[in-house]
């Protein structure tokens, strides 16, 4: 049997993690530079000095204080057992009891699921479209689709065998990016100065129109939220080493770019774009392919951070159970089937509405900057409680991050109406179904969860006494949510004594836990009533097979080696007939109980909370049951105050004798 002992936070630092970083955290912020330039300059009509220096201005230390400053520094110290983004943030501070974290962790998951949306198609579709100034007829967009669908469908391969494909692409395209910007800088090496914070002032302040252009300079960021939620698949040391010489390649090849632009006579050609006016004609076809290479490694990395999201939401009871998949020995290489082929066909539609990455570029940004202002929100706070002497310090520190990171929000509003529509509803939509989802959760979280066994045991001996009580099965099992033999989760209580009592031979109580580690399979048993009723709990790898049926009957058949059990059926009529007994599994499904006094907005996020439900992973599926084996019962359960109707009886009639 395989073992790991390793834990998340103790990836090491090595070159071959380095490389596999680079190949799956900087795709995003590394292909910004394909479209930066090119929408400060509004496609190359506005070659403005004031504005070219500013904007250049704004992009460095926009690269300083969010990227480097905020993420690299802060942000990574802030995980969760390894894992990063908004939701580990969340975690940490859930044991607080502060009510208000909930709000900007769900904003920052809607936002960052919508623009999961479009990262993929406008980076690909900046970068296929290159091939128009090649060839200025060839059609492109099936190109781009043929080209996402290819993506998603190597996710469930893992992110480590990607990142090994990947990592030396992106080395070649950073390589790249830092010839093509010391090529220019040394025509115009004035634009050096632009590393004077002056420059972005004087454009956002005294330039007209210079405010507006921040919604273009944000664009050089996105993807900097990656370099904290894929803190789990590479690791804090991996990513800091790697972004110290990424940042400077990036911050080399912008000033190439500006400097371009500002040489005398400079304009583009019909169908070009800035990036590729860097580069020679003779190579660049071969750009062209390796920058469509690096942006299908852009949209790797948002892929892998929503994964890393949703599986957080889903630890956290903030979203349905998904079906996780772990391609790897490692913890953090997750695939979600599910969430893979939603944000596939919200790509594709991204596509079908705006066809071009220019009529993209609106659309792009708004989401992720409200990302940011909800995660600098939560790390401020987080940053409070670690470190209460300094809270001056940090507050100081912060403000002006929000500060930027809000001047980025408000000139971004402009593009709402250009297609920033899109991101926003998207948004708005997701936090709207997280929201509720959450308030139900909450709502059922008010009746009482487990009953003490002591209460259960006494009853469990009486219906097994009661001849009037036939029996169900030989044997019948509960999994729950009990972690501990002295409890029982209070809707097996009532589903076993309730309604019909329950009557089994042996009544098995079973409960799942998943281990850090990949390999091994664990169990204990505990004793609740000798023969007849035992607490198993069973521990699995994460990649383990979820073969619980097959587990406990083997667990079965161990006892009855060593002489605890007998095996043989309750039923008389079949009994020595068979070499093994029967089982039979209870799934239980709570819902509201009618008498319940639910108001409009309650009702609502009942019925949202079932629909979300319906779309995640059957227990039955989970637990890896015979579907034959299974019954699926609903119980009900009181989450608010009840109906209560006054009755008046008019007369009285039982019976003749007693009117006499």
């Amino acid at each position: 049997m395989k073992s790991s002992n390793k834990s998340l936070h103790q990836t090491p630092l090595s070159f071959a993690g380095v490389i596999i970083t680079i190949g799956i955290v900087f795709g995003d912020i590394g292909t910004s530079p394909l479209y930066v330039f090119q929408a400060i300059t509004d496609g190359g009509k506005n070659i403005n000095p004031d504005i070219i220096l500013g904007g250049l201005s704004s992009v460095i230390w926009t690269l300083i204080l969010l990227a480097t400053v905020k993420y690299i520094y802060f942000a990574l110290n802030a995980d969760n057992k390894g894992e990063g983004g908004i939701f580990a943030l969340y975690a940490l501070l859930k044991q607080k009891r502060a009510k208000w974290i909930i709000i900007p962790a769900l904003i920052g998951c809607a936002t960052l699921m919508a623009d999961g949306f479009i990262t993929p198609a406008i980076s690909i579709s900046s970068a296929v479209e290159g091939l128009n100034t090649l060839y200025p007829d060839i059609p492109t967009i099936p190109i781009v689709v043929g080209i996402i669908f290819g993506l998603f469908a190597i996710q469930q391969f893992g992110t480590v065998l990607i990142g090994k494909a990947f990592g030396p692409i992106m080395m070649i395209w950073f390589m790249l990016l830092l010839y093509l910007g010391l090529s220019q800088i040394g025509h115009n090496p004035f634009v050096l100065k632009a590393i004077n914070p002056y420059y972005a002032y004087n454009m956002v302040v005294n330039t007209p129109g210079g405010f507006w252009v921040l919604g273009a300079v944000f664009l050089c960021t996105t993807g900097a939220e990656a370099l904290y939620s894929d803190l789990g698949h590479c690791g804090k040391s991996n990513i800091r080493m790697s972004w110290g010489f990424i940042s400077i390649i990036l911050v080399i090849h912008y000033f190439g770019q500006a400097a371009m632009t500002l040489t005398p006579g400079f304009a583009l050609e019909p169908k070009q774009t800035i990036f590729y006016a860097m580069v020679p004609h003779e190579i660049l076809p071969y750009v062209i392919a390796l920058a469509t290479a690096a942006t299908i490694i852009a949209s790797q990395a948002l892929i892998t951070g929503v994964f890393t999201l949703m599986n957080e939401a889903v630890k956290l009871k903030i979203w349905t159970n998904l079906k996780v998949k772990y391609p790897t020995d490692h913890h953090g290489q997750i695939y979600i089937p599910s969430i893979n082929w939603f944000l596939m066909v919200g790509c594709l539609l991204v596509i079908a509405v705006f066809r071009k990455a220019e009529n993209m570029e609106a659309a792009y940004g708004m989401a992720i900057t409200i990302n940011m202002v909800m995660s600098s929100y939560l790390l401020c706070y987080w940053l409070f409680l670690k470190y209460p002497k300094a809270k001056a310090f940090y507050f100081t520190i912060f403000l002006i991050l929000v500060s930027i990171e809000s001047l980025f929000l408000f000139s971004n509003l402009g593009k709402i109406v250009h297609g920033g529509w899109f991101t926003l509803m998207l948004s708005i939509i997701f936090f709207i179904f997280l929201y509720l989802f959450y308030m139900a959760r909450k709502l059922r979280s008010r009746i009482t969860e487990y009953v003490h066994m002591s209460k259960v045991i006494p009853l469990l001996n009486a219906v097994r006494n009661d001849k009037n009580v036939a029996y169900e099965a030989t044997n019948l099992v509960y999994p729950t949510r009990s972690d501990k033999a002295t409890k029982l989760d209070a809707t097996v209580f009532y589903s076993l004594f309730r309604k019909k009592p329950r009557k089994a031979n042996i009544i098995w109580f079973l409960h799942l836990d998943i281990k850090t580690e990949p390999w091994g399979i664990n169990y204990s048993v505990n004793e609740v009533i000798d023969k007849h009723c035992y607490y198993v709990s069973l521990q699995l790898g994460f990649k383990e097979e979820h073969r619980i049926e097959f587990m406990l009957r083997k667990i079965h058949q161990n006892m009855i080696e060593k002489g605890e059990l007998t095996g043989e059926s309750v039923f008389e009529s079949v009994r020595g007939k068979f070499e093994e007994s029967d089982f039979k599994f209870i799934i239980l499904n709570s819902r509201v109980a009618t008498d319940n006094k639910l108001t409009a907005f309650q009702i609502i996020t009942v019925k949202v909370y079932r629909f979300i439900k319906k779309l995640g992973l059957k227990s039955s599926e989970d637990f890896g049951l015979d579907e034959t084996n299974v019954i699926e019962e609903f119980i009900p359960i009181s989450v608010t105050q009840q109906f209560d109707q006054e009755m008046c009886e008019d007369f009285e009639n039982y019976s003749s004798k007693r009117r006499s």
